[in-house]
């Protein structure tokens, strides 16, 4: 049994910190739970009642964890509460397909330093640029900015977003706002904003309004509209 724990405690803790690098893969885990069974015909381990993993600094909670040996499959569940260094995830349910695709539903709410983000639904492939996906709609926040859409997509290595449906961006530290039917945010090194459909822009007391709008954002925390 104890062979069987330590497998799925490697998964679960994948699965349920899906900001994190899981450098920790070589530390050794540990699984509280009131019970704990295995099936040896289906491959299928599962953990139910105050269920408590940890593995170095990774810690999660849920009222259950099942683990497939034979899919990979791994789902935590009920309450879910994990942690790891500075990063915090919260969601009714985490599911992993196996394959490099990991699945947080219900309330999901997430934080890592000074990001967070926030949905119903996160879709998150961490082996593809650590793409992230918001079919639903969600918030992506940071220090300088706040952004909304009923539909998000990004590259998180890229600081490269994409929201469709109501964009929205809030500045306050460039005093400007923005919005349109769908925004392109690149962050990192461009340090671009393209709205298009609808759009609009705001700063100071200026206001544009355009099918298609360019924000230049500067490094000193200003911006130019265009």
């Amino acid at each position: 049994m104890s062979k069987m724990k330590k497998m799925l405690l490697a998964l679960a803790v994948s699965v349920a910190l899906p900001m994190s690098s899981m450098s920790a893969a070589g530390e050794p885990a540990e699984l509280d739970a009131d019970t704990v069974t295995y099936d040896m015909s289906t491959g299928v381990a599962t953990a139910t009642g105050d269920v408590l993993i940890r593995r170095g600094t990774a810690r999660v909670t849920g009222a259950k964890a099942t683990y497939n040996s034979k899919t990979q499959e791994a789902t935590v569940e009920g309450s879910v509460i994990a942690t790891r260094d500075d990063m915090r995830l919260t969601c009714a349910k985490v599911v992993s397909d196996g394959q490099g695709h990991i699945l947080a539903s219900g309330n999901v709410q997430g934080a890592q330093a000074d990001k967070s983000f926030s949905g119903e639904q996160v879709d998150y492939y961490p082996n593809q640029g650590n793409y992230v996906l918001m079919p639903l709609g969600g918030t992506l926040a940071n220090a300088d900015a706040t952004f909304t859409a009923s539909r998000i997509e990004g590259w998180l290595d890229e600081e490269h977003y994409v929201g469709t449906g109501s964009a929205h961006l809030v500045s306050p530290a460039r005093n400007m706002e923005a919005g349109g039917d769908a925004m392109d945010y690149q962050g990192k090194e461009q340090g671009v904003v393209v709205v298009t459909g609808n759009a609009w822009a705001i700063q100071g007391n200026n206001t544009l309004k355009s099918n298609r709008l360019t924000l230049y954002l500067a490094q000193d925390g200003q911006a130019k509209v265009k």
